[in-house]
């Protein structure tokens, strides 16, 4: 089968899943053509060794085909900046579209951002390809919660025209898959048909985020003092919270320490709150190279996973939940939703309330009291349920599915009544061949 991708993020990006899907259908011999920016995600500047051109193309693994379009390179904090990003990949990837993309069976969406549909859009105007759309993320309140929206009444303009948009979107698909229970409810309540929609639990890039054994060196870049070493790995941006963690780990302090990985536009913010309550458990170790994770986690006793108390957030499982679990790490969770009900149900770590550092502490000590075989027993069970409801293998599985069935001759094309039948008919979401539980989400905010 043809397959054209369509994705504003793309490996060398930290963004594991458009990348990983579009190798493993290449290898299952589909031919995938994606379409995708420069990358400059997460810093907002385009990666070295890579020159903004306007036909660039390069082989992205087996029958696979990258082809890159210009962007404007911004992920800051600035509403016009992060605005142009999103528009000018809908500008250039519509352009490029109609040649690049024809003679697709299928197209796939990665979304956010919605305006990476633009190039989707055009790609069908010639020819009714169908069409399935990953979504990762709840706009407009991902937008309209994030420093991109003003406020008041503008703030109000943009919230209806994004809530128009999304509609749209969800009713022109021909087949959703969304990465949890909460988030498949959002969609058909937003006027997606619920025969269509499929949860498809994300997965991590398992190259790079597998289980090794605990080094010295690692230990020691960690600055493991031999107590309970709790780990943050990821973006520290306004979804995060991360003052949250900071305060749970100073009034832990006797008995845990924090170590946060990664950076983001929150990031100085935590480092001042660090500073002003004088928490010296807490320790910033800066961005690290994807290669060097997996010896980070192995040498952490816990990752901690924290959200937001948003509506809009409770339908997201973070990427950094199957990254750790892919590892063999077990995991505190400071979220709401299906994040925190898919631990709680897999018994894979701990969960608490977002938002509550006093609740957050009671967790860190508890975890911190844990023995050796309890902490084992965590790591061993981490590791199987991401093999069974969260790996590449599993969820390639369900998407592959869906692009196959929406491509059949006549299905996609002959509207709602044919993918209705194909997937999964009756009114329901088709079922999920890997259970009830469900979620996940790897997107730039």
């Amino acid at each position: 089968m043809k397959i054209g991708f369509v994705t504003q993020w793309y490996p060398p990006e930290p963004v594991f899943v458009p990348g990983e899907l579009a190798r493993e259908l290449g290898v299952r011999g589909h031919r995938v053509r994606v379409l995708t920016g420069y990358p400059n995600y997460p810093e907002g500047r385009i990666y070295p060794g890579y020159r903004q051109r306007w036909r660039t193309s390069h082989t992205g693994g087996e029958n696979v085909t990258v082809r890159r379009v210009p962007v404007y390179p911004s992920h800051d904090s600035s509403p016009l900046g992060r605005t142009a990003n999103f528009a000018s990949f809908a500008a250039t990837s519509a352009l490029f579209a109609p040649g690049y993309l024809t003679g697709a069976d299928a197209l796939y969406v990665y979304h956010p951002p919605a305006t990476a549909f633009a190039a989707a859009a055009v790609a069908r105007l010639a020819r009714r390809v169908p069409l399935v759309l990953h979504v990762q993320d709840m706009w407009p309140e991902s937008v309209t919660a994030s420093t991109m929206s003003p406020g008041g009444g503008a703030g109000r303009m943009i919230e209806r025209a994004l809530s128009a948009t999304m509609r749209r979107l969800y009713r022109s698909a021909t087949a959703i898959a969304v990465i949890s229970p909460s988030m498949a409810e959002l969609v058909v309540a937003r006027g997606a048909d619920p025969g269509r929609v499929r949860v498809v639990l994300n997965w991590t890039d398992e190259r790079l985020f597998r289980p090794v054994p605990a080094t010295a060196s690692a230990r020691a870049a960690l600055g493991h003092r031999g107590r309970c070493t709790v780990m943050f790995a990821g973006n520290m941006g306004p979804f995060q919270r991360i003052e949250t963690a900071i305060r749970a780990a100073y009034a832990a302090r006797d008995r845990v320490d924090l170590v946060l990985v990664g950076s983001g536009t929150e990031e100085q913010r935590a480092r001042r709150l660090a500073t002003e309550l004088g928490a010296g458990n807490v320790r910033f170790l800066g961005r690290r190279r994807p290669e060097e994770m997996a010896d980070l986690y192995a040498a952490a006793d816990y990752q901690l996973v924290c959200l937001r108390d948003l509506p809009g957030l409770r339908g997201t499982v973070p990427s950094k939940l199957q990254a750790a679990l892919a590892c063999g790490a077990p995991v505190l969770v400071s979220a709401a939703g299906d994040a925190a009900r898919l631990v709680e149900s897999t018994g894979v770590g701990l969960v608490c309330p977002p938002e509550d550092p006093t609740a957050l502490a009671a967790r860190l000590v508890e975890a911190a009291a844990l023995p050796p075989a309890a902490r084992t027993a965590l790591r061993h069970r981490a590791r199987e349920v991401y093999r069974e409801r969260m790996s590449l293998r599993v969820g390639a599985d369900q998407i592959e599915d869906l692009l196959t069935k929406s491509a059949v001759p006549s299905a996609g094309r002959s509207g709602p009544a044919t993918a209705r039948r194909l997937l999964g008919g009756g009114g329901r979401p088709a079922p999920d061949r890997e259970g009830p539980e469900r979620e996940t989400g790897t997107r730039p905010r």
